[in-house]
């Protein structure tokens, strides 16, 4: 699967794991020159605290477009070291 944005693709595996309908690509899967930290957080009740990335491709910003659990709760350990993307970031085959 690839995730693609702005015309770029941001990530690239067939390792995936899907978890309530998100893709969950391994971290290493990632070109991270795309990615920039974000503050924001978000917490889940079963999966834990996620955080977030901002995506910046050619001088475009998609504010935390992409979100990981850096310690998710044991239910969700299966998406450790995996980020998953939302808002408009496109998940295709």
């Amino acid at each position: 699967m690839k995730a693609i944005w702005n015309g770029k693709v941001i990530a690239d595996s067939d390792d995936i794991v899907t978890v309530e309908g998100n893709a969950y690509f391994p971290s290493g899967a990632v070109n991270g020159a795309y990615l920039n930290t974000s503050t924001h957080s978000t917490v889940c009740s079963w999966k834990g605290t996620a955080n977030y990335y901002t995506l910046q491709v050619d001088g475009k910003l998609n504010q935390n477009a992409v979100w990981y659990y850096k310690d998710p709760k044991p239910a969700a350990a299966e998406i450790k070291g995996r980020v998953a993307f939302w808002k408009g970031v496109e998940v295709v085959a």
